[in-house]
């Protein structure tokens, strides 16, 4: 496996394309790729098919590539169904986001916040998780595993105003109208791929997010098997995984088989918005988060 720095982007504009992020987070979502969007898909293939992204979460890769044939899936179906309003119907999307922000400055923000986390967590749904991600400390969407319970208290910022996210679902969704959103697990995704296409992947952290959402289901070696099957038809698969990031303390050694990669880029992503939460505002020179960009083709 080659490893490449990403000092070395100005070198492969012959083989690979440069894509601009949106302007603005649509969704708050902790572990976000936004600011790194641009980095990350600069070292995807200029020429592929179909692109998947199958642990679709804040969007924020598949909303930079803007894919004339797309696939944006994940297995939580409240998320999915976010994608799926801002694609058909988007000023239902933001109908759904103001009637609950507009609530905000006649109620309490807090208020607001508990009574539609309980009604999400009565009965799961898009329209109150939108909210949520929005509003929630730090963009962590964290489940109790005692009983399944979004957990996370309300966060010391406004959400931003409905004039603001209705301009962000304008952008949002011009860039989007050509991706297919469905509820799936990630292994459907790739029974689907075919030759020629991309698939790129943000799972869980493997280590630090087993309280964030769908992940405590998820194990990597399956993920790895699916690339590995992958990669002998012809499906090009790009994989950000932990790099040197620290869980506590302990350094992430993750099960990659040799040879299943042929590129490996570290992307440093500054300081750990999760380990700031867990950790209750203590210093963290010590929490640099630095991503593995994986490829299972060559630069």
């Amino acid at each position: 496996m080659h490893q490449t720095n990403i000092n070395m982007q100005l070198t492969l504009d012959r083989k690979f394309a440069t894509y601009t992020p949106p302007k603005s987070q649509l969704l708050k979502w902790v572990g976000n790729k936004q600011r790194f969007a641009g980095e990350i898909t600069h070292f995807f293939p200029a020429q592929y098919n179909k692109f998947y992204e199958p642990f679709i979460g804040s969007g924020a890769i598949i909303s930079t590539v803007a894919p004339k044939q797309g696939v944006g899936s994940d297995i939580f179906k409240p998320l999915i169904e976010i994608w799926q309003k801002l694609k058909e119907d988007p000023n239902g999307l933001v109908e759904w986001y103001a009637e609950r922000r507009n609530r905000i400055g006649m109620e309490e923000k807090t208020d607001v916040y508990k009574d539609i986390l309980a009604s999400f967590n009565t009965s799961h749904n898009g329209a109150d998780f939108l909210f949520l991600t929005r509003t929630c400390y730090g963009g962590i969407v964290r489940f109790r595993k005692a009983d399944g319970f979004m957990s996370t208290p309300c966060g010391v910022h406004e959400p931003i105003p409905v004039t603001t996210f209705k301009k962000r679902v304008i952008e949002w969704h011009n860039r989007l109208k050509y991706v297919e959103f469905i509820h799936s697990d990630y292994k459907s995704i790739f029974e689907r791929s075919q030759k020629g296409d991309l698939i790129y992947c943000d799972p869980p952290y493997s280590h630090s997010q087993g309280i964030l959402y769908g992940a405590q289901s998820f194990q990597l070696e399956e993920l790895l098997l699916e690339i590995e099957r992958a990669k002998s038809k012809g499906v090009y698969v790009a994989l950000s995984i932990d790099g040197n990031k620290k869980s506590g303390d302990y350094i992430c050694d993750l099960p990659i088989p040799k040879g299943l990669f042929e590129e490996e880029i570290y992307i440093s992503l500054g300081r750990s918005m999760l380990r700031r939460f867990q950790m209750e505002g203590q210093t963290l020179e010590n929490e640099l988060v630095s991503d593995r960009l994986l490829l299972n083709y060559s630069l």
